[in-house]
């Protein structure tokens, strides 16, 4: 009788844990359910934040966070990065996308990039890096205004071989202490520029139509 009741109480155990177990899997699908509809929602408010920072909303009429490709290249950085398209009633007006400057100091530092038509750069915002706090994280609008430095800039402006740091002889300032971190971002725009140039046409290409059978 004695030898049995380990076994019992083992089972009874078991039964009591799976009941836990099955009950919080449920209370977190239901809450899931019940927050994914406000998350995406927030997500595509933050996303229409940014880019609005780089477009101004009263230049464009469509909505550029719906108006979306992917694309790949090395210019860009690895993997397939977005691009969002702002027209004017169907006429081109700016885009926004994704490109990564892999040399960071501490890793990545993924960007969002505003081009305008003519290949003019609205604007720059950096969405995610780890460099140093209190040296790299300047490039960061948060903390520091140098980020704004882009805007109005384009692969004349300047001159081809002055896109660089002022340490490396280019017109971009670099932070006391930090130059590996603005020549990244630097380097990356410069690049996501050249993109831009070689793809503008493909960029803006209409969606092609869903076809239904």
């Amino acid at each position: 009788m004695s030898a049995r009741m380990p076994l019992k109480n083992m089972i009874i155990g078991a039964v009591i844990m799976g009941f836990f177990v099955s009950v919080g899997t449920a209370l977190v699908a239901l809450t899931w359910q019940l927050t994914a509809e406000r998350i995406a929602e927030n997500q595509r408010q933050a996303l229409l934040r940014g880019l609005n920072q780089l477009i101004a909303p009263s230049t464009y009429n469509n909505a550029p966070e719906e108006d979306l490709i992917q694309v790949s290249d090395p210019l860009l950085g690895n993997g397939s990065q977005a691009v969002y398209r702002a027209r004017q009633d169907g006429v081109p007006v700016a885009l926004a996308l994704r490109a990564t400057a892999p040399d960071g100091y501490a890793g990545n530092i993924e960007l969002l990039i505003g081009i305008r038509y003519d290949g003019q750069l609205t604007g720059v915002r950096v969405l995610q890096h780890r460099e140093t706090p209190g040296l790299g994280d300047a490039i960061d609008e948060r903390r520091n205004d140098w980020i704004l430095g882009f805007v109005g800039r384009s692969l004349d402006n300047p001159p081809e071989a002055r896109w660089l740091v002022k340490k490396d002889g280019g017109d971009f300032d670099q932070f006391t202490g930090a130059t590996i971190t603005p020549r990244a971002v630097v380097r990356a725009v410069q690049r996501a520029l050249h993109y831009y140039h070689n793809h503008r046409e493909a960029l803006f290409a209409p969606l092609s139509p869903v076809v239904e059978e």
